[in-house]
C-alpha cells in the first residue's frame, strides 16, 4: 500500500489549502482514509476521516465547519479541503488508511496499518 499526500503548504491565516492523499497498491475493497496531523511537541491528533464503503465522514471539533474531506473513487483519491485556517492548525499532515472498515470511521490512529509521509501546513497569524 503506497499513500501520497500532498498539498501542504505556507499560507496566512484565514486562507485555504487542500490537500490530497493518493492511494494505490491494495487489493481490499473495505477501508477508511483519515487524515492525521501531528504539530511539534504534540501529540498526533486525528483531523478528518471517510469511508470508502459508505462515504461516511468524520470531522474533530477542532476542524468542524471548517475542512471538508471528500473521495474521488475514480482514482483512490482522497482530498482535505481546508479554509479558514489558524495558526494552530500548523503541523505535518499525514494521511493513513484503516482495512478492513465496512462502515463508518474513527480516528483512533492506532487503528490505520498504512501511512503516508506527511504534508508540511504552516499557517502564519
Amino acid at each position: 500500500v503506497q499513500l501520497q499526500a500532498s498539498g501542504g503548504g505556507l499560507v496566512q491565516a484565514g486562507g485555504s489549502l487542500r490537500l490530497s492523499c493518493a492511494a494505490s497498491g491494495f487489493t481490499f475493497d473495505d477501508y477508511a482514509i483519515g487524515w492525521f496531523r501531528q504539530a511539534p511537541g504534540k501529540e498526533r491528533e486525528g483531523v478528518s476521516c471517510i469511508s470508502a464503503s459508505d462515504g461516511t465522514t468524520y470531522y474533530a471539533d477542532s476542524v468542524k465547519g471548517r475542512f471538508t474531506i471528500s473521495s474521488d473513487n475514480t482514482n483512490n483519491t482522497v482530498h482535505l479541503q481546508m479554509n479558514s485556517l489558524k495558526p494552530e492548525d500548523t503541523a505535518v499532515y499525514y494521511c493513513a488508511v484503516d482495512e478492513g472498515v465496512v462502515a463508518g470511521c474513527w480516528l483512533d490512529f492506532w487503528q490505520y496499518e498504512y501511512w503516508g509521509q506527511g504534508t508540511q501546513v504552516t499557517v502564519s497569524s
